[in-house]
């Protein structure tokens, strides 16, 4: 077991990054109109108009959560005077509601999908897989917030502790072998995730408008009357010939 903890928690994950990296920088460079959503939008719109902000707004908070709980420590929520209990009580109603929120938008867009045939036919092959990745990745999330509710298992002594630890190029794999298993499984279905992200519609998040707020103005201008020339008379030109003789 030794050997499989350090090929999952030492190996793979700079593996994912690899593969996320080269990934994209090739998608990029061979498929750049390809940072897509391929919006499905034309085929059905009500239930993509409620399952996709719930979906991506829920998301941005999910992520948020795992920025505070992986990469602060608990020393500084400690000498922020914030204790364990409240800590903990924050994380599982924010992090609980938010995975749960993500959950029903992601699974409206999954009704939406195999009810409507149009946007069921637009399906890629890479979607196949990477709705179901992506259902279990939250799933597990969400699994493994309720079971702090029992479990006192505390992540940040051990789950946060290898991540940081993977940004120092010295993989604690000792601190991740020992998590639960929900745990376990949620860390190595995310790094699928992303080993998957460069070549699925996930790639779009790669292509927010980050600019758009200071991009130069777009100039309009008005399709009003056209100043037309008037046509010169055969006579006129006949007599300015002649006086040019």
């Amino acid at each position: 077991m030794k050997h499989l903890h350090i090929a999952l928690w030492g190996v793979l994950p700079y593996l994912a990054l690899a593969v996320l990296v080269a990934g994209t920088a090739w998608r990029y460079r061979y498929d750049r109109f390809g940072f897509t959503t391929r919006s499905s939008q034309l085929h059905e719109a009500r239930l993509l108009r409620i399952g996709g902000p719930l979906f991506h707004y829920s998301l941005f908070l999910v992520i948020g959560g795992h920025v505070m709980g992986l990469l602060v420590p608990e020393a500084v929520t400690g000498w922020l005077r914030i204790s364990e209990a409240q800590y903990h009580a924050v994380a599982l109603a924010m992090g609980g509601s938010a995975g749960v929120a993500a959950v029903t938008g992601l699974a409206l867009l999954l009704h939406r999908r195999l009810r409507v045939p149009a946007v069921r036919r637009s399906t890629s092959r890479s979607d196949r897989l990477t709705y179901p990745l992506l259902a279990l990745v939250l799933l597990a999330g969400l699994t493994a917030t309720a079971s702090s509710v029992t479990n006192p298992y505390d992540y940040r002594l051990g789950v946060a502790v290898w991540f940081r630890s993977l940004f120092t190029l010295d993989p604690d794999v000792t601190a991740m072998a020992h998590a639960p298993l929900v745990y376990q499984l949620h860390a190595f279905l995310a790094l699928c995730l992303f080993a998957l992200w460069p070549f699925s519609r996930l790639v779009h998040a790669f292509a927010v408008p980050l600019g758009y707020p200071v991009r130069p103005y777009v100039v309009y201008r008005s399709r009003g009357r056209a100043v037309t020339r008037r046509p010169r008379s055969a006579g006129g030109r006949r007599g300015r010939e002649a006086s040019a003789r």
